[in-house]
């Protein structure tokens, strides 16, 4: 077609358009996703909000927002100052300030709230609430968002308990190595840690140290050994929960201490929409758990409801983005080896599914699991891209028995 042709014909379609006479059919890169045939409640998360899906459920079945039974599930890891890894009691960043972050989506109005490296306040996911209902913005970090969030009334509070200080303290003595400075695996000359083996009077002496250390600083001894691996390989311990109600309306919300040690201002995934979580209520909610940059890299969320946009299962949707954090480092799996990523998705006909990079969560320990509620609470085992766990950083050394 010659050019003058060309524009003749874009100048006659618009004609046409803007008298009336025709419109344009794009064609739908999309398949139409399934709505629920028996619409029901239900809610998906990680296994550390089991104990709390019960709270969520009710306020699903009782007609309360999506968001807000979300909400009622990660609230209380968040308020647990047992758990170290969400909230109240979560392992501090490298110089002892524990560091929140979270963000949520809610499907009826399509809005979205997100804090990052906010302090002093339990509830990351309130606080992410809040700049969804009262600001013009999406997100909030550091200073900024810890001083909205005490304006708007939420109680300050030292977030560091006796239990966690005292892991902090173990690690800030023992000045490890195994800090966050220095290249991280997607650096051409990374090489894997030498790894340990053999009982506790086997190791190298900084680990016998930092066993000697544990007791000094008042340490139980059932408590040492959870202490030392907890300094040597920092926990990425996060909850993310989606939920959809009878009316086909649907919420996601993630919530995490963030990564212990970590250095200050860092955020993973957990604060970034579209990788943390993602909620779109015409196609599904998915939310993550694990290994916060490698998701970030692959925007883990958004990637898995746009896969269910264009027709695939929550467990294709899963893999796919697992396999996409596996293409990044060319499917090395010296390094793949130490990546922990868990997705966990749900479509609005309330089909779901829990994947995970590796299949077990500890060696000789049980298949990984999620939690799912929809009238009756249970664990369920996921699907996995790897057989076997993710390996620790360096692997743990074992107790003289």
């Amino acid at each position: 077609m010659k050019r003058r042709d060309f524009l003749s014909g874009i100048a006659v379609t618009s004609a046409t358009i803007a008298a009336g006479q025709g419109t344009v059919h794009m064609p739908s890169p999309t398949k139409e996703v399934p709505r629920q045939s028996n619409p029901k409640n239900i809610i998906i998360c990680a296994a550390n909000g089991y104990n709390y899906l019960d709270a969520g459920y009710e306020k699903l079945h009782s007609g309360a927002d999506t968001l807000d039974a979300a909400l009622a599930v990660v609230s209380g890891p968040e308020n647990d100052p047992n758990d170290d890894s969400v909230g109240l009691g979560g392992l501090p960043n490298e110089e002892g300030v524990v560091e929140l972050d979270s963000c949520l989506m809610h499907g009826p109005t399509r809005r979205a709230g997100a804090v990052g490296g906010l302090h002093d306040i339990k509830n990351a996911s309130a606080v992410a609430k809040a700049v969804m209902e009262h600001t013009g913005h999406v997100m909030l970090v550091g200073e900024g968002a810890t001083r909205f969030g005490l304006e708007l009334g939420f109680p300050k509070e030292n977030l560091l308990t006796e239990h966690s200080r005292k892991i902090w303290l173990l690690w800030k003595e023992s000045n490890s190595n195994q800090d966050w400075w220095g290249p991280g695996m997607d650096d051409p000359g990374w090489t894997p840690p030498a790894p340990m083996s053999g009982e506790l009077k086997d190791q190298p002496p900084h680990v016998q140290k930092l066993y000697a250390m544990a007791a000094d600083l008042g340490i139980a001894p059932e408590d040492r050994m959870d202490a030392i691996y907890k300094v040597l390989h920092p926990p990425t311990g996060t909850i993310n929960c989606s939920t959809l109600n009878e009316k086909g309306e649907m919420s996601s919300v993630t919530t995490t201490s963030g990564l212990a040690w970590k250095i200050p201002g860092r955020c993973g995934d957990s604060p970034i929409i579209g990788a943390g979580c993602y909620c779109d209520q015409d196609v599904g909610a998915a939310g993550a758990t694990g290994s916060g940059e490698e998701n970030i890299k692959i925007a883990g969320a958004h990637t898995i409801v746009e896969n269910m946009r264009h027709g695939m299962t929550p467990e294709e949707a899963g893999m796919d983005a697992l396999r996409r954090i596996a293409r990044n480092y060319n499917n090395d799996m010296t390094k793949i080896a130490y990546i922990s990523m868990f997705f966990y998705i749900l479509r609005r006909d309330g089909t779901y599914a829990g994947v995970s990079m590796w299949g077990e969560a500890g060696p000789g320990q049980h298949q990984r699991r999620f939690a799912v509620h929809d009238g009756a609470k249970r664990l369920e085992q996921a699907k996995f891209l790897f057989k076997g766990t993710a390996k620790d950083w360096p692997p743990m050394p074992r107790l003289s028995r």
